[in-house]
C-alpha cells in the first residue's frame, strides 16, 4: 500500500540512516523500535510528508488518507470538544453543504437549456455518487463513543478546548484522527497523556477498527497488544521481523549471535590472512598468491554485529530511617473546587512498607489526593504523615519545573549535600548523562532527559516515602525496567500514579480506584483490578455511545 524507497537521511555530514527500504500493508500494525537518536520520529515525519529525506522517497496512492499524532501539537482555542473533534468529517460536510447549495440554484434558476445549467447538474451527480458512496454514519453518535473512550464526560462536550490542558488537547486530535478512518495512522507516543482505561480502549480501537498503524511508544504491554510487527532502526539501517515486540526482543538476541559468530570467524580469517602475507612476502614463489590474498583483504566487507545500548539507568535509592507504621491516615477527606467536587468522604489507610497504586481516569482525583497528602492544599477532613516520615515527590511537571538557564551539573549541585558532592559526575553517569552532557543547559535537553534529571535531583536525599505521579513519561523501555528493579528493591512505601501497566505489575498489591467521587480499596493487583474492569469499561462505552 504505502513504500518507502531507498530512503536516506543526513544532517551536517551525519548519516542517520541510509538506503532504507519497507513496504507498509494494509493490515499492519507496526512497532517502529530503536535508541533513542536513531531516527524513529524523523522516520515517521517523512512518511507523513512533514519532512523530506536527502535521498529517496515514499510512495502511496493518491486517494490514501495518512494521519499524524505528533508527540507535541498546538490546537486552535476558537470551538468547543465537540465542534473541534467534528472537523474529522469536515470534507464530508462540506460536501454535503454544496450539495445542498447546488440544489438550491437549481431551484430558483429558470435556463434549464443553459451550458451553465448543465455544469451544475454534473457538479452535484458528481458529488452525490460520492457523498452516497459514503457508508451511513451518524456522526454525532461516532463523536460521543470516541470522545468518551478517550476518558471525557458528556458535560465536557460543549466546554471550549481552551480549558483543557496540552494532554487532553492531544486527546481531542487523537479522536479527530481515529474518527476519519484512515489508511495510515501514525502515533509518536500516543499514551503519555491517556489514563489506563483511556489506553486501553485505544487498544482495542486499534486492533479491532483501525486499518495499518505505525506506532512509536515506550508502552511495552501497548505496544505488544496492538503490533504484529516490528521495524527497528539501528546504526542507520532497519531490521524488519514479522513479530510483536516481545518476540523482536527475543529475534533480535538470536540475530546478534549469529552476527557475533560470523564476526570472530571473519576476525580469524583475516588474521590467518595477514600471517600469510607477513610470511610469504619477498618470496619470489608466492608473489601471486600473496597479491591475490591481499586484493580479497581489500575488498572484503568487514561483518558489523549491532550496537546494544549499554547506557542504563542504575537506581539506588538511599538508606532512611526507618518510619512510623502507618505513614499515611485519611479519614472522610474530601475536596471540592467551587461546585465541582473532586472526591468525597475518603478514607486510607497505608502501612510501613507497603507499595500501593492509584488508578482511575484523568481528573477524577489521583494527583488532588497526593496534593492532599503533601499540605499542598486545603481539604475537608483529616489527613495524618507518621512518625519520621521522609518524602520523596516525584511530580507529572517535575521536569517542567527545572530551571532552564542551569547546566546539568549545577542542577544537581544546587540541592546535594555533604559527601554525595563528590559523587556527582559518576550519579549523573549512570542516568545517561555522560561527558559534555553534564554542561548542557536544562533549556536544550529532550522531555526524557529532563525526566531523568529530575529523578536524580528526587534520589539525591534518603527518603522513606516515595510518590511518584506518572515518573514513566518519556522515559524509554529500558531506563522503566532499571526504575523498576530499583522500586522493587526499595524497602521504604510507595504511593504510584501511572497508567504504563507493564510497569505497574507487580509493583503493588493493593489498589485505591478513583471513581465517581469515590476512592474504592481493591486488595488486588493492578492486572487483577484491570482485568475484572477491563470489559465492564469497554461495555460501558458502547451503551454510552
Amino acid at each position: 500500500m504505502i513504500s518507502v524507497d531507498n530512503i536516506g537521511v543526513q544532517f551536517s555530514g551525519h548519516t542517520l540512516f541510509n538506503n532504507v527500504s519497507f513496504v507498509i500493508n494494509e493490515t499492519d500494525k507496526i512497532a517502529l523500535m530503536g535508541k533513542n537518536g536513531a531516527g524513529k520520529s524523523t522516520m515517521m515525519k517523512i512518511i507523513a510528508g512533514l519532512d523530506k529525506p536527502t535521498s529517496g522517497n515514499v510512495q502511496f496512492p493518491k486517494e490514501a488518507v495518512i494521519a499524524y499524532l505528533p508527540q507535541h501539537l498546538l490546537t486552535d482555542d476558537n470551538c468547543t470538544v465537540f465542534e473541534e473533534t467534528s472537523k474529522a468529517f469536515g470534507k464530508v460536510f462540506e460536501m454535503r453543504d454544496e450539495m445542498a447549495r447546488l440544489n438550491k440554484e437549481l431551484e430558483t434558476r429558470t435556463d434549464y437549456e443553459s451550458d451553465e445549467y448543465m455544469k451544475i447538474i454534473d457538479k452535484v451527480t458528481s458529488l452525490g455518487e460520492i457523498y452516497y458512496s459514503i457508508e451511513d454514519v451518524n456522526y454525532d453518535a461516532e463523536v460521543e463513543k470516541t470522545l468518551l473512550g478517550l476518558g471525557f464526560k458528556r458535560e465536557d462536550f460543549h466546554r471550549p478546548t481552551s480549558e483543557f490542558s496540552g494532554g487532553w488537547r492531544m486527546r481531542i486530535e487523537l479522536a479527530k484522527i481515529l474518527l476519519q478512518k484512515p489508511d495510515l495512522i501514525l502515533l509518536d507516543e500516543p499514551t503519555n497523556h491517556i489514563d489506563i482505561e483511556s489506553v486501553i480502549w485505544l487498544e482495542d480501537f486499534l486492533v479491532n477498527k483501525a486499518k495499518a498503524v505505525l506506532v512509536i511508544s515506550h508502552d511495552k504491554a501497548f505496544i505488544d497488544n496492538i503490533t504484529n510487527r516490528t521495524i527497528e532502526v539501528t546504526m542507520g539501517r532497519i531490521y524488519d521481523y514479522k513479530a510483536n515486540y516481545s518476540h523482536y526482543l527475543q529475534l533480535r538476541e538470536d540475530r546478534r549471535a549469529h552476527q557475533q559468530k560470523a564476526f570472530k570467524e571473519q576476525q580469524k580469517q583475516i588474521a590467518e590472512h595477514k600471517r600469510f602475507i607477513e610470511r610469504f612476502k619477498g618470496t619470489f614463489s608466492k608473489t601471486n598468491q600473496v597479491s591475490s590474498v591481499e586484493r580479497m583483504l581489500e575488498k572484503m566487507e568487514i561483518i558489523e554485529v549491532d550496537e546494544i545500548d549499554n547506557s542504563s539507568l542504575k537506581l539506588r535509592f538511599p538508606a532512611c530511617r526507618r518510619s512510623g507504621d502507618y505513614p499515611v491516615i485519611a479519614k472522610d477527606l474530601s475536596k471540592s473546587y467551587g461546585d465541582h467536587v473532586v472526591f468525597n468522604g475518603a478514607n486510607m489507610t497505608i502501612e510501613r512498607g507497603e507499595k500501593v497504586s492509584f488508578v482511575g481516569r484523568n481528573g477524577e482525583g489521583k494527583s488532588t489526593m497526593i496534593k492532599a497528602i503533601m499540605s499542598e492544599i486545603e481539604f475537608e477532613g483529616e489527613c495524618k504523615l507518621g512518625h519520621n516520615v521522609e518524602i520523596g515527590y516525584f511530580a507529572q511537571n517535575q521536569a517542567s519545573l527545572l530551571d532552564p538557564d542551569l547546566t546539568v551539573f549545577q542542577t544537581v549541585d544546587e540541592v546535594a549535600k555533604g559527601d554525595i558532592r563528590m559523587q556527582l559526575k559518576n550519579i549523573l553517569g549512570r542516568f545517561m548523562f555522560s561527558g559534555d552532557d553534564i554542561d548542557k543547559k536544562v533549556s536544550v535537553l529532550s522531555g526524557g532527559e529532563r525526566t531523568r534529571l529530575a529523578m536524580v535531583k528526587l534520589l539525591l536525599e534518603p527518603v522513606n516515602f516515595l510518590i511518584l505521579d506518572e515518573p514513566t513519561n518519556h522515559l524509554d523501555i529500558k531506563s522503566k525496567d532499571v526504575l523498576k528493579e530499583a522500586l522493587l528493591a526499595f524497602d521504604g512505601t510507595l504511593i504510584l500514579v501511572s497508567h504504563d501497566r507493564d510497569f505497574l505489575q507487580g509493583l503493588s498489591k493493593k489498589v485505591f480506584e478513583f471513581k465517581d467521587k469515590r476512592v474504592l480499596e481493591h486488595f488486588e493487583t493492578v492486572d487483577d483490578f484491570l482485568e475484572r474492569n477491563r470489559m465492564e469499561h469497554l461495555q460501558e462505552i458502547n451503551l454510552q455511545g
